[in-house]
């Protein structure tokens, strides 16, 4: 029987994985988009890649109004399952979710790809560009030389980008801000 796994025994050893699958990658914990909480939100070149981990310990209760949420916000999503949920988790993720599942071997976590994750067809560029904090989405704005609009809301920034910037641009664009984010700017 292998032993129980939590989601804090899955997520740094899932880290390494991503990073030895897509290679350059920004990984935020915990992002919150819409009604849920993404557990790992990974930053690639090729798009914004959403990971919710279903641990042993967990339930599916959540996971309808998460996949909605991810979906939502994400370019390819993948689910993280341990071995309670290996044998029926594709019953509960659509056909476009990537499935993932770890158990212990030798002491180490082992991760098996059940399922690649293919393009999202759900996903909205707008909805990407919400999780801009204002300074990002003003630094689109100077990138792609646009009035800065002060004082206006980040819903109508993000509609004048939209407006304004090609999609592949602005996408492309808002992943380079997204790997340079600086959270250092709290401390000052």
């Amino acid at each position: 029987m292998n032993e129980v796994l939590h989601d804090a025994d899955i997520r740094d050893d899932l880290c390494d994985h991503f990073e030895g699958k897509f290679g350059k990658v920004r990984f935020f914990d915990e992002l919150t988009m819409g009604r849920s909480r993404a557990d790992i939100v990974l930053v690639t070149e090729q798009g914004l890649i959403g990971a919710e981990i279903k641990s042993d310990a967990d339930t599916y209760e959540r996971l309808a109004r998460q996949i909605r949420d991810y979906d939502r916000y994400f370019d390819a999503n993948y689910v993280v399952v341990g071995s309670t949920h290996a044998h029926h988790i594709r019953e509960h993720v659509p056909d476009h979710w990537g499935v993932i599942t770890v158990e212990t071997a030798g002491g180490k976590l082992d991760f098996y790809q059940l399922r690649e994750a293919s393009r999202n067809p759900k996903v909205k560029l707008k909805n990407q560009l919400s999780l801009l904090w204002r300074r990002e989405l003003a630094e689109l704005q100077k990138q792609n030389r646009l009035y800065r609009y002060p004082g206006k809301s980040k819903a109508f920034v993000t509609q004048y980008l939209l407006e304004n910037v090609p999609e592949d641009a602005l996408h492309k664009q808002m992943l380079d801000i997204l790997f340079e984010r600086d959270y250092s700017i709290f401390g000052d």
